[in-house]
């Protein structure tokens, strides 16, 4: 684990910005070779301004909310201070689809042909994320009660919770299973699918290891259930994805059964 990458004089660049600024650089690459031959592929670098400013604010407010609401509602200045505390992968994918949403009515374009094409850069963009999690020592799990684990540094925000007890690897494994979600994506793209069904597929196969492995985490608060705030908008996509899949494959078998 390393916070601190390096110094420049006094500045301190850190690990996490760099990190997600390659995961983001990747995506957007991986996204433009994927929309090769496409009309979406240049809208995908003027659309990321958009994307981007969606996706920082709504990761924020997911986590004041949803992670660490006691602390800030006594400090509710510091809610604006980003570069402190910490921001929510799932309020960052949130934010980012509602952005893409609204350019795709601006410029009258379908937003779930775009997301099909997105759906495997998203995924690859998360897992690279991950390793940005376990370098600012952030996202860890619970303690294993046993030799196996992680054992984070002094300094760490996992050592100030659990000191050195080894810790489920949490963020490391969810990584893995992105990099899974997104060789599935790559294999399922060249088929035949009903417009937003790949999108829909990633949302799915994403929130589901991401359901099951929130029972490893540590640094999160739970709720009903003893569900974390992670398992519960997991369940919710994936209940919504389910529903949207079947009405756009019924709507996908209509058409096919209406005569020329």
């Amino acid at each position: 684990m390393r916070v601190v990458l390096f110094t420049i004089g006094h500045y301190e660049v850190h690990s996490y910005g760099v990190i997600v600024a390659l995961a983001v650089l990747l995506a957007v690459g991986i996204a433009r070779f994927l929309a090769e031959g496409t009309p979406y592929r240049d809208h995908i670098l003027n659309m990321m301004p958009f994307v981007l400013v969606g996706s920082i604010l709504c990761a924020r407010i997911w986590h004041v909310f949803f992670f660490q609401w006691d602390y800030y509602s006594q400090h509710f200045v510091e809610v604006f201070f980003i570069w402190k505390g910490g921001i929510a992968i799932q309020g960052a994918l949130i934010g980012g689809f509602i952005a893409a949403f609204l350019y795709t009515k601006r410029h009258r374009l379908s937003f779930w042909k775009l997301a099909d094409i997105l759906a495997p850069a998203i995924v690859l963009g998360q897992s690279i994320g991950r390793i940005a999690c376990f370098l600012n020592g952030d996202a860890y799990g619970s303690p294993t009660g046993s030799g196996f684990g992680i054992v984070y540094p002094e300094g760490s925000m996992a050592y100030d919770m659990y000191g050195s007890q080894p810790l489920w690897p949490a963020e490391i494994w969810e990584g893995q299973w992105d990099l899974i979600v997104f060789v599935v994506l790559i294999l399922l793209k060249n088929r035949q699918w009903p417009t937003g069904l790949l999108f829909l597929t990633y949302n799915i196969l994403y929130s589901f290891g991401r359901f099951n492995l929130e029972w490893l985490r540590g640094d999160s608060p739970r709720y009903a259930f003893h569900w974390t705030a992670g398992q519960w908008t997991s369940f919710s996509v994936i209940a919504i994805s389910l529903c949207l899949m079947i009405i756009f494959v019924q709507r996908d078998r209509r058409k096919l059964q209406v005569p020329v």
